[in-house]
């Protein structure tokens, strides 16, 4: 069921009213899920109804992403606010403490929640925050010129591509491994998501200096890492297993950045044992 919910948050500016776009299906304990930078809610949609099975599952999009509204003017894309955002969020559709997973960006805003203590559970796939500098700068170049490519091709060119895998994979294998599995409606649809994302070049900006260097402590963290991920590279979960110890950390085989349609019945099942 897709529906959008506006409340109010508490800003360095005062109390501002803001709307999150979401997506909500199943039953049982609640259950989070968080995209990464320019993608929208729909990056789930292959786990969605298997997760829908045993969990009450809350897809939203990010302020500034998909049919999210970007955050106000003033209101930073800092880890604090957006998490902030998240939480009023949950309160606002009636959910506490849910279990959380999320990819990239999302993985990032997970583990920030459980260091909070915000969450039930963390699953965290490729999270953002674990780079060297040189790893930052290759991955924020790459996701420039991805933003740069869906900007510069009309939307009849996006379908025209979409309709053959050759053409689904010059779209979309920068995140994918199996780029081909994609639907054409789902490349199209994530190209002009990406297009069209309010939040991009704050997010993009406000991630310069983060690097997620504390412990979550007193819940399961599970940390996922596709072998064939070429934009966050798997040697990064080996640095977040060091700096969370205590978190499982899983190997995604085959799968690259966004996992979930590469794999779906494994990302489902990891999703599952991480939110028990």
């Amino acid at each position: 069921m897709a529906a959008e919910i506006s409340f109010a948050v508490e800003t360095g500016d005062g109390s501002r009213t803001l709307s999150v776009h979401y997506e909500r299906r199943g039953s049982g304990e609640p259950l989070l899920l968080l995209h990464g930078i320019g993608h929208h809610w729909q990056a789930w949609e292959p786990v969605m109804d298997i997760l829908a099975t045993e969990r009450d599952v809350v897809a939203v999009d990010l302020p500034g992403f998909g049919a999210s509204p970007a955050l106000p003017a003033g209101v930073p894309y800092s880890l604090g606010t957006v998490c902030t955002v998240l939480g009023a969020f949950c309160t606002a559709i009636g959910i506490e403490r849910p279990h959380v997973a999320g990819n990239s960006l999302g993985g990032l805003l997970a583990l920030e929640l459980g260091r909070d203590k915000l969450v039930r559970s963390v699953t965290a796939l490729s999270p953002g925050g674990f780079w060297s500098r040189s790893e930052r700068v290759y991955a924020f170049g790459l996701l420039r010129a991805m933003r740069v490519g869906a900007s510069s091709m009309p939307t009849p060119m996006v379908e025209r591509l979409s309709r053959s895998a050759v053409g689904r994979a010059a779209l979309v294998s920068t995140i994918y491994a199996r780029p081909a599995r994609r639907s054409p409606e789902a490349a199209v649809a994530e190209t002009c998501a990406l297009r069209e994302a309010t939040g991009f070049h704050r997010t993009l900006a406000a991630g310069r200096e983060v690097l997620f260097t504390d412990d979550v402590r007193g819940i399961p963290v599970t940390i996922g890492w596709g072998t064939k991920d070429r934009l966050l590279l798997r040697r990064q979960g080996v640095r977040a297993k060091q700096v969370v110890p205590g978190a499982r950390l899983v190997r995604l085989p085959g799968c690259g950045h966004v996992p979930m349609s590469d794999d779906p019945a494994l990302v489902a099942r990891v999703l599952l044992d991480g939110s028990r």
